[in-house]
């Protein structure tokens, strides 16, 4: 059930106490002993809280540390790019990771202008360098580049992240970060002993700038059409949210003469100006109604109107006609103008969803005659596909993707949420119709899905059962009336696990994952048969998952 004030602006009372938070993260010393103090890698690096003792100098001094003795052992000497986002605590933690960087002898890149970074950017920065490197360049220092960016994405203003991405500019792998995490987690209980660092002001002097905005906003032409864009004379509202975009809107404007406005320039540590969220919460959460209701009310004002949240990884389209699209629709509609209009894509280059995205974008790929490459979630299972170019798409339901350059080049191999709104609005330009109108041919050809994510309780007990089940487990013959025709808890598109389990029939699906900070398990589900029968899928997926787990 939402919130009762959900999509209603914050009050003073639902502000986070930024000096409260900013001291806790030096003063709170975190005992590695509670699981709930510890450095925990998820789908995209450690997050937490200070007041909570899980994300504090300590936390950040040692993964750091570990990063280092990680990249050193790989043979990773080129430069590290460090950015960070708009959240209270991302600046203490950017200082701390300076500090054990430079104390390490590493060499890092921090932003020219000392401004945010979209974790977009650092993935770009990372892959040019490299490239740089391999065809005897210079660029970026030489060597083997990698990078740090200090977010915890969408999450709460209370919150901190930390996540890394090596040379090959993605997220991390389960195998680097759990490397990562187990040295973090031993030099907390060392107390440090094995930290190197050094005071900022010594670390300074150390220091290399990059220009990661207009590197980034220079190459945009690469992998998008913005003069037809220019041309059509598209009205764009672009919302960072309070987040790590704010100054990239106004220099794409700049630079390709767009008709764009940026919504809100306002960046504050509290994010006061943003609507709650479904459960009352401050959230940067661009593909939520809740969190984006302004966006939405305003929907009139632009012809396309977008958000990001706070790192810039994520997206959300807002269109007259429709408001703000389900990020599933967004995601079918991109892949089926890309793989039209992108005539130098690789012939064989795949379409790459998650286990838990729809069901419309397989329909989309085989009209496409694309194969379709299914991995768990996390984008991390689409980097090497992005890098190779063996993916010319790789999205999530959670409203992240990226693609190929214009020519089939990687371009960044990390979430984008920058070009993917951008690519809402050359989609109105070159088709003279909105992503939302173009989702209802979709609907006419393929059938209308209907879709939710609903969660469930289970104690840590029963998560790690759900998270370690076969298709044996399972004994049920039909779900909702049809007979099941695929139990899976390896992904089909690489053998990976996902987790958790999907079941399918002929016209419906749902996948059930444990979640990783709450005690909980999530039923992903949709059917196109309809609502009602959407209902029947997750009572079943409910019946399903208690037998398997008893």
């Amino acid at each position: 059930m939402a919130h009762p004030r959900a999509g209603q602006p914050a009050r003073p009372e639902d502000l986070v106490d930024v000096d409260a938070l900013l001291a806790a993260y030096y003063d709170v010393t975190p005992d590695p002993r509670q699981p709930g103090q510890r450095v925990v890698f998820g789908t995209s690096g450690h997050r937490g809280s200070s007041l909570d003792g899980a994300f504090n100098d300590a936390h950040i001094a040692a993964t750091t540390q570990a990063i280092c003795e990680y990249r050193k052992a790989k043979g990773y000497d080129g430069s590290l790019f460090l950015g960070r986002d708009t959240h209270a605590l991302s600046g203490p933690a950017w200082q701390t990771a300076v500090e054990v960087l430079v104390g390490n002898d590493v060499r890092v890149a921090i932003d020219a202008g000392d401004g945010y970074t979209p974790t977009p950017a650092v993935s770009h920065a990372i892959l040019r360098a490299n490239a740089a490197a391999a065809g005897g360049g210079r660029r970026g220092g030489g060597g083997t580049a990698d990078g740090i960016v200090v977010t915890p994405s969408h999450n709460p203003p209370r919150d901190g992240g930390f996540k890394y991405n090596p040379p090959h500019g993605g997220p991390a792998d389960t195998e680097v970060t759990r490397a990562i995490a187990d040295r973090a987690n031993q030099l907390l209980e060392e107390g440090l002993a094995g930290v190197r660092r050094v005071s900022l002001d010594r670390a300074r002097p150390a220091l290399s700038t990059y220009d990661f905005m207009g590197t980034y906003v220079d190459d945009l032409g690469s992998i998008l059409d913005l003069d037809a864009i220019a041309a059509a004379g598209v009205r764009i509202g672009a919302d960072p949210l309070g987040g790590a975009s704010v100054d990239y809107w106004a220099a794409i404007r700049d630079r390709y003469g767009l008709d764009l406005t940026v919504v809100n320039p306002e960046v504050d540590p509290t994010w006061r100006f943003m609507t709650l969220d479904t459960d009352g919460k401050i959230r940067m959460d661009c593909s939520s109604p809740a969190a984006m209701a302004s966006m939405i009310a305003a929907k009139d004002s632009y012809d396309i109107s977008t958000g990001n949240d706070a790192d810039a990884d994520r997206h959300g389209i807002v269109t007259p006609d429709a408001g703000l699209m389900n990020p599933n629709h967004f995601l079918a509609v991109a892949i089926s103008y890309l793989f039209e209009q992108r005539q130098e894509w690789p012939a064989t280059a795949q379409v790459g969803k998650t286990v838990v995205s729809s069901s419309m974008i397989d329909k989309v790929a085989a009209g496409l005659g694309r194969e379709l490459l299914e991995v768990p979630v996390g984008f991390k299972w689409f980097v090497a596909g992005l890098l190779d170019a063996s993916v010319g798409f790789g999205g999530e339901e959670s409203a992240g993707a990226s693609f190929l350059r214009r020519d089939g080049r990687v371009w960044t191999t990390d979430k984008d949420g920058i070009v993917l709104a951008l690519l809402a609005s050359e989609i109105l330009a070159v088709t003279g119709r909105s992503p939302s109108e173009l989702y209802g041919d979709l609907v006419e050809r393929y059938g209308n899905p209907a879709y939710a994510r609903v969660d469930e309780p289970a104690n840590p007990e029963e998560k790690a059962r759900l998270g370690s089940l076969s298709a044996d487990d399972v004994a049920a013959e039909e779900m909702a009336g049809e007979p099941i025709t695929a139990t899976l808890t390896a992904a089909p598109g690489n053998g990976a696990s996902i987790g958790g389990l999907k079941v399918c029939t002929e016209s419906a699906w749902f996948a059930a994952r444990p979640s990783g900070t709450e005690d909980v398990y999530k039923i992903y589900a949709e059917s196109f048969r309809g609502p009602d029968h959407l209902a029947l899928v997750q009572a079943a997926a409910r019946d399903l998952v208690t037998a398997a787990l008893s």
